[in-house]
């Protein structure tokens, strides 16, 4: 091994050393592979954490109930779920080049994954949604977009997630049929994640692509309205002070859409460009790409605690209250 290239793989084993069908594990070099657990880990403990802290501090105050952020709690729970249930094995997986976890929680893991996924772009859409009215329609939001209408988003965007992402993968139906992805999911300790190259191009613009669209140009839409509404704002008193906060919530989901798709869309693009050039894009690229489309749950609490002055005081006194109960 050359000592001077730290993240090169340090050599071939097999992830079951006495089976007959394991499958091949690159071992990297601790140089490198301590380093990474140590990043990934401290990557988890602030999802769970901050996206614990947007679900407690918005449901610990009842001026804090709204439509708007009862979307915004039910994707903090995807990306709780997502660090909290997913990250942790795909950590192992990426790590050891290995799934030691069995077949049925590879299945589980992929499905959840997949789910939680598609669970987080049906709320930016739902959002847009929401945004679209409360900026574009103000005098009609609160009839349309009401506490029932939302739960109704949160159940849709869950049910059809959880349907397409368990459905597909214990179905056994494959998007794309690779025989290097077949070799590796039938050895001992291979595991195909969904978010891998069997989800093909079909998923990557239906589930993604298309739904970015649709957000992005509700949003275009959004924005147009929002500065003829600045231009007259101060014509209407009574309203300004209600139609500026719904401009500043506008501005800041609209942060939070750009990150995820600045997060996720080089994963997507890999999956669209990879038929193109024969599959050829290494798989270690798919990893390090998995990895920058997790990291886009870090960001969201952050977002909210930056733009959002509400979510900083409510979440002060929530934390002033736990440390006197501590």
């Amino acid at each position: 091994m050359n000592l001077s290239q730290p993240w090169t793989a340090e050599s071939l084993s097999f992830c079951y050393e006495y089976l007959n069908n394991s499958c091949v594990k690159t071992v990297y070099s601790p140089v490198i592979r301590a380093p990474l657990y140590l990043l990934f880990a401290i990557t988890i403990i602030l999802i769970v954490c901050g996206n614990l802290l947007v679900i407690f501090t918005i449901s610990c105050f009842q001026q804090l109930h709204t439509p708007t952020n009862y979307l915004i709690i039910s994707m903090a729970i995807a990306d709780l779920l997502l660090g909290g249930f997913v990250m942790p094995p795909s950590m192992v997986r990426s790590l050891e080049t290995c799934w030691y976890f069995g077949d049925f929680f590879c299945k589980f893991h992929s499905s959840t994954d997949f789910t939680l996924c598609n669970a987080s772009v049906l709320h930016l859409t739902f959002i847009s949604i929401d945004r679209y009215y409360a900026v574009c329609q103000p005098l009609q939001y609160y009839n349309k977009i009401t506490t029932r209408v939302s739960i109704a988003m949160i159940v849709a965007s869950w049910s059809f997630s959880a349907l397409f992402g368990f459905g597909i993968t214990f179905s056994g139906l494959k998007i794309e049929n690779e025989q290097t992805e077949e070799g590796r999911v039938s050895c001992k300790g291979g595991c195909l994640a969904l978010h891998g190259r069997e989800i093909g191009v079909t998923y990557s613009v239906v589930f993604f692509f298309i739904p970015m669209f649709v957000i992005v140009s509700i949003y275009s839409h959004i924005f147009v309205i929002a500065q003829k509404h600045t231009r007259v704002i101060n014509h209407y008193p009574p309203n300004s002070s209600l139609r500026t906060k719904d401009l500043k919530a506008t501005k800041t989901l609209a942060i939070v859409i750009g990150v995820f798709m600045c997060c996720w869309t080089p994963f997507f693009m890999c999956n669209i460009i990879d038929p193109v050039v024969n599959h050829s894009i290494p798989e270690l690229l798919y990893e390090v790409l998995m990895w920058v489309a997790y990291l886009n749950a870090v960001f969201n609490p952050l977002i909210y605690a930056l733009f959002y002055s509400w979510f900083r005081e409510k979440s002060k006194v929530l934390l002033s209250k736990l440390n006197k109960l501590c």
